[in-house]
């Protein structure tokens, strides 16, 4: 896997103190499910036992985490609880907090953020998701954002089923000064790929986003074409393409875990964005995600302008719920 170096610069105490109140206001929805259930569950009991662990169970259960992201969890409690190291709620509440962390902090070390040099030029980064999770809006704005970060960005719009989609990554390409490829409307996604990766070469560009179709009505030949463009991208660029991020909204809750199941199966999926923290209850998906895909978050949008589309931080999160 080949990633950039990161080119922001130092987060300050004062900067990190921001995002955190901008991400607990954000993420207040999810808090009051998931964090402050907990809370209440715990703080009704002076003394944790077996029947406080049921309780306990079937609040994690109940704050949209998963079964398995339960039970990993009440695993490792009862495992502390039966060697006596659980001796009160407090410490059963930072135990499902360093559980949490652990699970989003997979594979943390590969994201994008200066594991190791590019051996590739372009890279190449492929955005799948199905329809409304907000993944043209969002390939707009990691390319106004990395195009901010000194990097020469050309967007590919390889979703052609769509005109506002292209119409939408103009917009987009225009405001932060990427290169657009385009074609008309319902010509081969991979054709326009081809096109895509000749141009980023030929204008020494350093990174290609790709827009792509998310008809998740037509599943079967969706993940046809979502091949096809791999295996174009593949002979035209090095161990391309280098990423593949999952678009998913926030909002639909464990259903987005079967998104991200069915797209893992056919696109290698290296990474999550996770769109629309903001206001939903549900933000308890990623961990569910992460916890049985393996895969790591990237990015997560918790708002609507540029700015609201944040690098992911297994402890800023984590940190934003529990303070």
């Amino acid at each position: 896997m080949f990633f950039f170096k990161k080119s922001q610069k130092e987060e300050t105490p004062e900067k990190k103190a921001g995002l955190l109140a901008r991400m607990k206001n954000a993420l207040s929805a999810t808090k009051e499910n998931l964090v402050s259930k907990i809370e209440a569950a715990l703080g009704s009991i002076s003394a944790i036992d077996e029947n406080a662990l049921d309780e306990l169970e079937g609040t994690l259960l109940g704050a949209d985490l998963g079964a398995a992201v339960t039970d990993r969890i009440m695993t490792a409690i009862r495992d502390q609880y039966k060697k006596g190291q659980l001796k009160s709620p407090d410490d059963a509440k930072n135990e499902i907090r360093n559980q949490l962390i652990t699970i989003l902090s997979a594979r943390a070390s590969d994201a994008p953020d200066g594991a190791a040099e590019p051996e590739a030029t372009p890279q190449v980064w492929m955005i799948v998701g199905v329809n409304g999770t907000g993944k043209t809006t969002t390939v707009g704005k990691l390319a106004a954002r990395l195009s901010g970060e000194g990097r020469k960005m050309l967007i590919c719009a390889a979703d052609t089923f769509r005109p506002a989609a292209i119409e939408q990554l103009a917009v987009w390409a225009e405001r932060s000064g990427a290169d657009l490829i385009k074609s008309k409307i319902g010509a081969d996604p991979s054709a326009v790929l081809h096109d895509a990766l000749a141009a980023a070469a030929a204008r020494g560009s350093d990174l290609v986003l790709i827009d792509t179709a998310g008809r998740l009505h037509t599943k079967s030949n969706l993940m046809q074409e979502l091949e096809k463009m791999r295996r174009v991208a593949g002979r035209k660029i090095p161990g391309a393409p280098h990423e593949t991020l999952l678009v998913v909204d926030a909002t639909t809750g464990q259903n987005g875990l079967n998104q991200a199941r069915e797209f893992m199966k056919f696109t290698g999926i290296t990474g999550l964005i996770v769109t629309k923290l903001d206001g939903t209850a549900k933000g308890g998906v990623l961990f569910g995600i992460c916890q049985e895909l393996n895969i790591p978050v990237r990015y997560i949008g918790i708002g609507e302008t540029l700015e609201d589309l944040l690098e992911f931080s297994p402890e800023n999160f984590i940190d934003s719920l529990f303070r």
